[in-house]
């Protein structure tokens, strides 16, 4: 179950944060973390699965989720942005072979709407921008981990760690 569950946060963590604009941004390291996981309006405890997940993956799934610039670590996620990915309008968070495509919807000062739709979850979220080296997600949508649909929400908050991304590689 908790791969699961996996598949809903990196569905939902790593394909939101996609609606950034490159001047709101700073290039670098940055770590997602997750909280307020709910399926089925029942809370789901984001670290455990993390650790759990951390504990079970196998060395040549690091390495393949490393490969593409998914990096396990800290208190969630850490992704790089190079500053060419930070100068465009696209920054890519998400898996460029997952399927999952986002529209922003409405910008309104630091708050943004968008949509997100993946072959196995869609939904709506708002992003908001307290910085260039802070922003946050909050999402509501549907997805089919197991076969059936159900409901999922999350929050994500992402921080701008420094200029070295040190190990982790960025997305190409």
């Amino acid at each position: 179950m908790n791969v699961r569950l996996l598949g809903l946060a990196l569905g939902l963590g790593l394909a939101l944060p996609v609606v950034a604009q490159a001047q709101m941004l700073q290039p670098g390291l940055w770590e997602m973390t997750s909280s307020n996981l709910k399926v089925d309006d029942q809370a789901m405890d984001v670290q455990s699965i993390l650790g759990q997940i951390q504990g079970q993956i196998t060395p040549q799934q690091r390495a393949a989720l490393e490969k593409n610039g998914i990096n396990i670590g800290g208190k969630g996620i850490r992704a790089c942005l190079t500053p060419q990915q930070v100068a465009t309008n696209d920054i890519p968070l998400a898996d460029p072979q997952s399927g999952c495509k986002q529209q922003i919807t409405e910008r309104t000062g630091n708050q943004w709407k968008f949509r997100f739709s993946c072959p196995k979850a869609q939904g709506t979220g708002v992003a908001t921008f307290l910085s260039d080296r802070e922003f946050t997600t909050v999402a509501n949508g549907t997805f089919n981990a197991i076969g059936i649909n159900q409901k999922g929400s999350l929050e994500t908050r992402a921080v701008w760690l420094g200029q070295d991304c040190g190990t982790v590689k960025p997305r190409a």
